[in-house]
């Protein structure tokens, strides 16, 4: 699994990978190598899958191999969220499959989200496999959902499909297979070209307190 980046004129789209797709270590290098160039070359970011998996969160073998680097694997993992969520561009969320746990939790620090219409599910499935949210990953789902929405997601692990998503606000569209992406960039192409500096500053004071607990 690689994460692979091209452009649609000034929108950068990054592919997550074509499997599962889960945070490896090498995987989180090569997204943040990603993620500095956008910054310096594009406008807008979109990011997506392929095939059934947007993206599935923790890499739970890396993590059974390596026990006692699990800080500092999870600092890693939320260092991501906490630069997504405070970018200095517009971005999007291209929901093309399933989507669980931490990589659900990507998709939501997102600005926005698309999510495939007809298949996959969007899916916060820690209460059944006893993991626990921390408490910078529970302030980053509390801050984009509405409250009952969150109840439901985190303490009941419930499958969202994507019209059940769009409704609980959980993304804000849906579309075909075919045309999630299409959608997604065409979703940004009118609010690209704000000034990077001030719209980091700004999202950086709306998610000051999940930052920090990100971090």
């Amino acid at each position: 699994m690689t994460a692979n980046l091209h452009y649609q004129d000034k929108i950068a789209v990054l592919t997550l990978g074509d499997d599962e797709n889960r945070f490896s270590p090498d995987w989180l290098d090569t997204a943040n190598a990603h993620l500095d160039t956008i910054e310096r070359n594009a406008r807008g970011l979109v990011t997506t899958g392929t095939g059934k998996f947007y993206f599935n969160g923790l890499d739970l073998d890396w993590l059974m191999a390596n026990g006692d680097r699990v800080e500092w694997y999870i600092a890693g993992v939320q260092e991501l969220f906490a630069r997504i969520l405070t970018f200095p561009l517009p971005t999007i969320a291209a929901v093309n499959g399933h989507t669980f746990g931490a990589g659900a939790m990507l998709a939501i620090a997102h600005d926005y989200r698309v999510m495939r219409a007809d298949r996959g599910y969007y899916c916060f499935p820690e209460v059944d496999i006893d993991i626990l949210f921390t408490p910078g990953m529970a302030a980053l789902i509390q801050a984009k959902l509405s409250p009952q929405t969150a109840v439901i997601a985190m303490t009941t692990g419930h499958r969202f499909a994507g019209p059940e998503a769009l409704a609980a606000g959980l993304v804000d569209a849906t579309a075909s297979e075919a045309e999630v992406l299409t959608t997604a960039v065409d979703r940004l192409a009118p609010i690209i070209g704000k000034n990077p500096a001030t719209l980091a500053a700004i999202k950086t004071t709306m998610y000051s307190t999940v930052a920090t607990a990100l971090r």
